[in-house]
Formats: structure tokens, sequence, C-alpha cells
């Protein structure tokens, strides 16, 4: 997470090394290209993969929207949305407790979700066309706090995803079946 608010241009940004593409598809399918080739080189090595895309929508400017996520139609995908979606709703609770979360959890048929091999959670986090999310969305700590909000949900649902082995012949275990 970079921290200054405004972000500059930067025409020489590549996608591992590859220019990026001026077209829209073209960017997804080279993106959807680069995140499946890590992930056949490298899934025998890692028990748990996400690929995860954050997104800043544009919309009609009078709508202000909360994080919406969309999971492929994969049971691991729907599981970390839904890990997700928690994360925030209590991160809501205790930091803005008046305002309420109304962001939702979806399967969407997006290219990017159903394209994408390892299990894909795409992440809306606002409306730039709206003045109060762009406000959001360009202040560096709200960033931070999503990145954060983020990362505590995949640390959750990575605990949930793999099974713990338990040694139950420990002394600080007796008692336990």
């Amino acid at each position: 997470i970079r921290d200054e608010r405004f972000l500059p241009n930067n025409n020489g940004e590549t996608c591992l090394g590859d220019p990026i593409p001026k077209s829209q598809i073209d960017r997804l399918k080279q993106r959807v290209e680069k995140v499946n080739d890590l992930y056949a080189r490298d899934k025998d090595k890692f028990r748990y993969v996400r690929a995860l895309e954050v997104h800043i929508d544009s919309r009609n400017p009078k709508e202000q929207i909360d994080l919406f996520l969309y999971y492929a139609d994969n049971p691991q995908s729907r599981m970390t949305s839904y890990t997700l979606r928690n994360e925030v709703l209590e991160q809501y609770r205790k930091h803005q407790p008046n305002r309420g979360f109304n962001g939702n959890v979806s399967h969407r048929d997006l290219y990017i979700l159903r394209q994408l091999h390892p299990p894909a959670i795409m992440v809306e986090v606002g409306n730039f066309q709206n003045t109060l999310d762009r406000k959001r969305i360009m202040d560096p700590n709200n960033r931070q706090a999503i990145a954060n909000w983020i990362t505590h949900a995949f640390i959750e649902d990575f605990s949930h995803s793999i099974p713990i082995s338990v040694n139950t012949s420990s002394k600080s275990m007796s008692g336990v079946k």
C-alpha cells in the first residue's frame, strides 16, 4: 500500500516483466494468464492458495457502496468470501457501529473469477464516482485498514482450511479426546 494520496501515472509498469496492454480485455487476459502460470508452477508447493482481485467500481455518482465480495464457482472461493465478509462485519461493528454494513457476498460469473484456476475472490471496495467513497478510497489509512481486514480474514480462512494435527499424547492435551 503506497501512502501518497494521489498516485502519479506510471507508463512503465509491467505485469511480471511484460508491458501491460491498453485494452481492458487484454489486461484481464494477461492477468489471468500470469496468475494461472504462477499457480501451475507452484500449486504443489502450497496447501493454501487463493487469488484476490481488488476492484474499485465506477457507478452512478449518487450510489455509495460498501465492500462487495464476489466468488467463483468453487466451494473454497465461496467459503473465503464469507470469511472476508465476516471480518468486515466485525470491523464495521467496532469502528463504525452506527453506520452498519450493507455489502454482500454473491457468486458472479465474471471473466476474472471464471478463468482463474486457484480459488478466486473479487473485492469491490467502493464507487470511485461517489464523493464519499472516493474520499474513503483515497485516504491511505482507509486503504491500509481494508488491507488489514483482508489479511485477518485470510489468516482466519487459512486456519479453517488446513487440518492441524494434534498430538494427543502430550501432557498439555491430557483429558482431550
